[in-house]
């Protein structure tokens, strides 16, 4: 009896002392919990939401994209040293990182991933099936779309949206103005250049294929660095080569620096409306994203406008020897960076898209974001004391492959292993852009991209040539013609234009200080003459003969004397430099200026109306209308005879075409998912300068020949362009993917 009591009396204190270690070691765990919440709290700085490497963060248990702290700093005690792995750390009892500033946790359940109960082993997690991955993904992308709508109502439309409206719009202004710097400084380049006509058309065609690798290649990198970085990388490019472009001397140094600023603007377009449209609700999209469309139009008048107060005024120059010099059309180019400078600047002050973060994981950066555009729209509109009140946001899984590349790995292979990593990611999403769900929807936006752009491409650049070619017709029907002349002992000292001679006799004439414009002589002969400072354009002796005659400083160089016979005539101290013809004319330079500006200045109304009707139509009545009607505007073109009709009929056709170029930006937006958009927008939109490409060459060619070819050139893209569009999804009403 008395063993058993002794027993019992040893088992109850055994008890005793086993609860008292429980409740020991459960006061050290909280204690230590309390240090590192307070340490954390001390030293916790908001350099996590700027755009800092992930690597800076080591995750632990990352759930959906949400933030848990691992912390694998020791805590000791006042008995001893004890860390986290000797005492069975448990990760329910870790203090989630954003609960310091007032971030709630992502919306996602415990222990779907590694370190939580019910968890997949690593093994299994490995060799997890990648199409139950992507369904999951897929899944979590659909419910994040759902709530990111409800953030975005709540968050309303106000201070923040429009803030963000002039600073992409500046971006979209340096494209506008891309496109108009090569065509305006031309006449002015190419006597500074000696520019051929091959060596011009190549100069005007290649912006476009820098904007082609351009649109192409930042669009597939803002899936993957984000927007507001791909465009702050790409707004760079373009400032740097256009600022170098004014300064540089040769042809070759001048196309290599357009080429690379044109490569740089290129992913102004694809990003801008992406970017925009994340932070714009479903009622609102299409008609904001429409009033952003009118900087494209605003950089044209201010290329246009900036052509014409500064090329024509020689006096904003200098040179330093024959070697260097800088005429006023380099500063032209010098000041059409401004808008893409300003872009980059005012890029500083806003955040990176929150639904890029959302969808990459990155809870915490995106839930301040929305909280910021909460907050200041609410401010804005006289309700600070509203509180966002979103608790929860849902964040995709993610599927990218870590690698160990170790701490001893040299920083060259890491960042090829990144590049690799991108460059792999990058080709996973364009080959997801015509996988079986996007195929179709790829192929007929394609194709109304191709069509489109072909014909307005073709016929902007046609306009302005022919209105030339009118011009010339014009000029040469005003030509004077002179047949068997005699002149002898005259001195001419006043320009010669426009006129030709035929079977003269010239003999002891003077030719003193003079500009032969467009001057033709034949069959003549020029005995004793004496020519001095001369300067030619357009000017030829054909089958003449010069007897006893001096050639002083002029620039009637060997080229211009055709089936000619010199007999005892001198030539001394010919003009240098180019030696190719140019015209001198500044009322065609500013004839340039001014149809483009009238050009741009016309889609105003257009854009008014899409603008209001977008959200009201719908974007495929908008873009279906827009073409047929543009279509039927190309018939018109027949009966533009005069330069002023042209001039009208380019107006109409850009007011009336420039809705349709908003409703596809805008389908094309709502069409794909957000993981996938810029890179899809981006494709489409070097395919657009592809076919801007060809169209330009193949309507060029005509000019001059006929008018039938490029109209019905032109009416046929419209009319295939707006009966596909029939054939593509309404996204009115539709919640952005």
């Amino acid at each position: 009896m008395e063993d058993g009591y002794q027993n019992r009396t040893a088992f109850i204190k055994g008890a005793k002392d086993i609860a008292k270690e429980v409740k020991r070691q459960a006061s050290k765990k909280v204690g230590r919990s309390v240090d590192r919440m307070s340490d954390e709290y001390s030293k916790r700085s908001y350099s996590r939401f700027e755009e800092d490497d992930d690597d800076d963060y080591p995750m632990q248990g990352n759930q959906d994209g949400g933030y848990y702290r691992g912390d694998s700093q020791a805590a000791n005690d006042d008995e001893g040293g004890h860390s986290d792995s000797t005492e069975g750390h448990d990760e329910d009892d870790e203090i989630y990182e954003g609960e310091y500033q007032g971030i709630p946790r992502a919306d996602s359940g415990k222990g779907s991933l590694a370190g939580g109960p019910g968890s997949m082993t690593a093994g299994a997690q490995q060799f997890r099936d990648i199409g139950v991955s992507e369904a999951e993904r897929r899944k979590d992308q659909e419910e994040l779309a759902q709530q990111y709508e409800t953030i975005l109502q709540e968050c309303g439309h106000g201070k923040f949206q429009w803030s963000l409206y002039f600073v992409l719009g500046l971006a979209l202004m340096a494209d506008g103005v891309e496109i108009f710097v090569v065509g305006f400084v031309l006449p002015s380049a190419e006597k500074d250049m000696c520019l051929s006509e091959p060596n011009k058309s190549m100069l005007g065609l290649i912006v476009y294929f820098g904007m082609m690798v351009g649109a192409f290649l930042w669009g597939a990198l803002a899936d993957r660095i984000g927007r507001r970085q791909s465009l702050l990388i790409s707004l760079s490019i373009n400032s740097i080569f256009s600022f170098f472009s004014s300064f540089v001397q040769g042809y070759s140094t001048f196309l290599f620096c357009r080429l690379l600023s044109g490569v740089g603007i290129g992913g102004s377009i694809p990003i801008v409306f992406s970017y925009y449209s994340e932070f714009l609700a479903q009622e609102k999209r299409g008609e904001h994203l429409s009033w952003l469309c009118m900087f494209w139009m605003i950089g044209g008048i201010y290329a246009s406008a900036m052509a014409w107060a500064i090329i024509p005024h020689y006096g904003w120059s200098f040179q330093m020897g024959s070697a260097y010099q800088f005429h006023s059309w380099r500063v032209f180019v010098l000041v059409c960076a401004f808008p893409s400078v300003a872009a980059i600047a005012a890029l500083n002050a806003v955040p990176e898209s929150p639904r890029f973060y959302l969808e990459n994981g990155k809870h915490d950066e995106g839930w301040m974001i929305l909280k910021q555009v909460h907050d200041t729209n609410m401010r804005a509109k006289g309700h600070p004391e509203r509180v966002f009140s979103v608790t929860t946001i849902k964040t995709v899984k993610q599927m990218d492959e870590l690698v160990d590349i170790g701490t001893d790995t040299p920083v060259w292979q890491r960042y090829r292993l990144k590049i690799m990593s991108i460059s792999q990611q990058i080709r996973n999403n364009i080959l997801a852009c015509f996988s079986p769900e996007y195929k179709r929807t790829t192929f007929m936006l394609m194709a109304v991209w191709f069509s489109m752009s072909f014909s307005y491409y073709g016929l902007t650049v046609w306009f302005p040539d022919m209105i030339k070619y009118i011009q010339k017709q014009e000029y040469d029907s005003r030509t004077k013609t002179f047949t068997k002349e005699r002149v002898e002992h005259v001195t001419f000292n006043f320009t010669l234009e426009n006129q030709i001679h035929r079977q003269g006799y010239y003999f002891n004439d003077k030719f003193l200080n003079l500009k032969m414009k467009s001057m033709v002589f034949e069959d003549s002969v020029f005995e004793e003459c004496y020519f001095e400072d001369i300067t030619s354009t357009h000017t030829f002796f054909r089958n003449c003969t010069f007897v006893a005659s001096l050639f002083y400083n002029t620039d009637l160089f060997k080229y211009r004397f055709v089936n000619c016979k010199l007999v005892n005539s001198t030539f001394l101290h010919n003009k240098e430099g180019c030696i190719l013809d140019f015209s001198d004319d500044f009322n065609n330079a500013y004839m340039i200026y001014f149809v483009n500006f009238l050009g741009t200045l016309a889609v105003l109304p257009g854009n008014i109306v899409s603008a209001l009707l977008m959200d009201k139509i719908g974007r495929l009545r908008m873009l279906a209308g827009s073409s047929v009607i543009s279509c039927v505007s190309c018939f018109f073109l027949m009966f533009g005879n005069s330069e002023s009709g042209m001039i009208a009929l380019l107006c109409l056709f850009g007011g009336i075409s420039i809705a349709s170029w908003n409703a596809l930006d805008v389908i094309t937006v709502e069409l794909y998912p957000s993981d996938k958009r810029t890179t899809a927008f981006g494709f489409l939109n070097a395919l657009c300068k592809l076919a801007a490409v060809l169209g330009i060459s193949i309507f060029q060619s005509f000019v001059g020949i006929t008018k039938a070819v490029p109209i019905l050139f032109a009416a046929g893209a419209l009319a295939a362009g707006s009966f596909l569009a029939t054939k593509l999804p309404e996204t009115r009403g539709q919640v952005l993917q």
